[in-house]
């Protein structure tokens, strides 16, 4: 029992980061923006966020820095596409780019200095009950606050009149245009949010999985987030069910790595394969399969608007 709660919580933390980028993202593509960006901005909130906390020690400064990092780097792709109109995926993947070698830039004094993890919330006669206590009360605030937000979210497009608004935005810019809706300015407002939430995914990864920088630390995580947002079909309780099921992937890898490839004899490469080819093939069943119609992406995602005058 000890080690199933061991194995529940290690997935927990793994999905962690994945579902703060990935709820992020599906705010901004159900505005109809595409930003392939997820995974330099993770880095830049990863790095930033380690930085500040390790100069002031403050972790909330730290978590609140990369958050803002996320949405200065998210800005920037807004101003470029929503702004000036150049191409939202040729964007995105400059953006993940220029992200990793920011980062990379930044982070060259911070290599291999640790810090003291994210401090585990603990309340008193709670915690300590058996398998209770472990499993849902000794994690740190981030991973309660990916799990809120990702409600948080799905309340706000269902039930929020500017959630629906969002979504009318995503599904027929120039009709919600036409009634008055300012398209860009709710693009230009997700597009911010997803790059905090991409940002509080790289911080969760520097502050509490592995509390150290290391270059290029998400490891395809952005990547995965991206494809979590198809798997959900663009609904935040599916994506939650998702980020916890590659986060299932992700420790069945390393649990795999560390045991001898589980007895099988194969070579620890293939293991490190399994998060990247579990994403390759949910894609592929997704886009073949006879349900592929209830994974409809907002119409308008990707395509450019600019109002008539």
């Amino acid at each position: 029992m000890d080690f199933l709660v061991l194995i529940t919580v290690s997935v927990v933390i793994a999905a962690t980061p994945m579902l703060f980028a990935a709820v992020g993202e599906l705010v901004v593509e159900r505005s109809g923006v595409l930003n392939l960006g997820v995974e330099g901005m993770m880095l830049i909130g990863a790095v930033v966020g380690f930085g500040v906390t390790m100069t002031t020690g403050s972790a909330v400064l730290g978590i609140a820095s990369a958050a803002l990092a996320g949405a200065a780097l998210a800005l920037i792709f807004a101003v470029l596409v929503l702004t000036l109109m150049a191409n939202q995926v040729a964007t995105g993947l400059a953006l993940t780019i220029f992200g990793i070698g920011l980062s990379a830039l930044i982070g060259a004094g911070f290599v291999g200095m640790p810090i003291a993890a994210l401090p585990k919330l603990f309340i008193p006669g709670v915690s300590d009950l058996p398998v209770i206590g472990p499993l849902l009360f000794q994690y740190d605030a981030m991973v309660y606050l990916s799990i809120a937000l990702t409600v948080a979210v799905g309340w706000f497009l269902k039930s929020t009149h500017a959630g629906m608004v969002l979504r009318a935005v995503g599904e027929s810019a120039e009709s919600a245009h036409s009634i008055g809706h300012p398209v860009i300015r709710v693009r230009y407002l997700a597009t911010l949010f997803g790059g905090a939430l991409a940002g509080l995914g790289g911080a969760f990864l520097s502050l509490s999985v592995t509390p150290m920088w290391a270059e290029n630390m998400t490891s395809g995580r952005g990547w995965i987030a991206l494809a979590l947002v198809v798997f959900g079909s663009w609904r935040p309780g599916r994506v939650l069910l998702g980020a916890y099921i590659f986060g299932g992937v992700t420790i069945l890898q390393l649990h795999a790595q560390g045991s001898g490839g589980l007895g099988m004899g194969l070579p620890s490469q293939v293991f490190t394969m399994l998060p990247y080819l579990a994403t390759i093939a949910v894609l592929t069943i997704i886009s073949a399969g006879p349900w592929r119609g209830r994974f409809q992406a907002p119409a308008c995602l990707g395509q450019p608007f600019r109002p008539s005058v």
